[in-house]
């Protein structure tokens, strides 16, 4: 394939592939953080991180680095990384952000989602359910991110979706923390209304469910910190 500028043609050269090994770890550090592999406490690094990958330590240093810029994680001390402490300031900013940009994105997959991802959804809260009765914390947490993340994909847009991962890395990691707390029972009882909702294309109705999820996690955790 050939373009032309200024008459002369002018070879398309081969794209480039952007799978790469460090793009891989990259997402793979991000599945572990969201999932809550990596809790607040617990410390890695990139030594331990390249054996369980099976990787050098290159691509494991690189993506480190883009975590460590977005506030995903910290340097604690040495060659120590861990998920940075959460102080109220922090869960405050984060708080009036989720609010906006999540309720923003319920409401654009309320008109776009398909009855196959409210099937999805569906299947998802009886994972929480079942997880939060066991309680299966890493269980829970996995559903849980995988529910709030098939209604966001609804939302059509890859924007809004990478910036509220951004926003998750920050945030989720601290949700384990929860569980003693009750939350995740009247978490269940949101995620069900936000389906009820999607079901009957009420925006008002699951940008509501979403705001009440949102801050009940923030005033627990508000107790919590510091």
């Amino acid at each position: 394939m050939t373009l032309t500028m200024n008459n002369k043609p002018s070879r398309v050269a081969t794209p480039i592939s952007r799978d790469t090994m460090q793009d891989r770890v990259h997402r793979r550090l991000c599945d572990m953080i969201l999932d809550g592999e990596i809790e607040p406490g617990q410390l890695v690094t990139i030594q331990s991180l390249a054996e369980t990958f099976g990787v050098s330590h290159m691509p494991v240093r690189e993506a480190l680095k883009r975590l460590l810029a977005a506030k995903a994680l910290t340097v604690v001390s040495g060659r120590s990384i861990g998920i940075p402490r959460l102080n109220r300031s922090a869960l405050e900013d984060l708080r009036k952000v989720r609010l906006e940009i999540e309720s923003l994105a319920a409401v654009w997959a309320c008109r776009n989602i398909e009855p196959v991802e409210l099937n999805s959804l569906r299947r998802e809260c009886q994972r929480l359910e079942t997880a939060n009765a066991a309680e299966d914390v890493h269980s829970y947490l996995r559903a849980n991110r995988a529910f709030h993340f098939s209604l966001y994909k609804g939302a059509r847009s890859e924007v809004l979706l990478s910036v509220i991962e951004t926003l998750w890395l920050q945030i989720s990691p601290y949700f384990s923390l929860l569980h003693g707390e009750g939350n995740y029972s009247s978490a269940n009882m949101q995620h069900s209304m936000m389906v009820r909702a999607l079901e009957q294309k009420d925006e008002a109705g699951v940008e509501r469910a979403i705001r009440a999820d949102i801050d009940a996690a923030y005033h627990l955790l508000m107790k919590l910190v510091d």
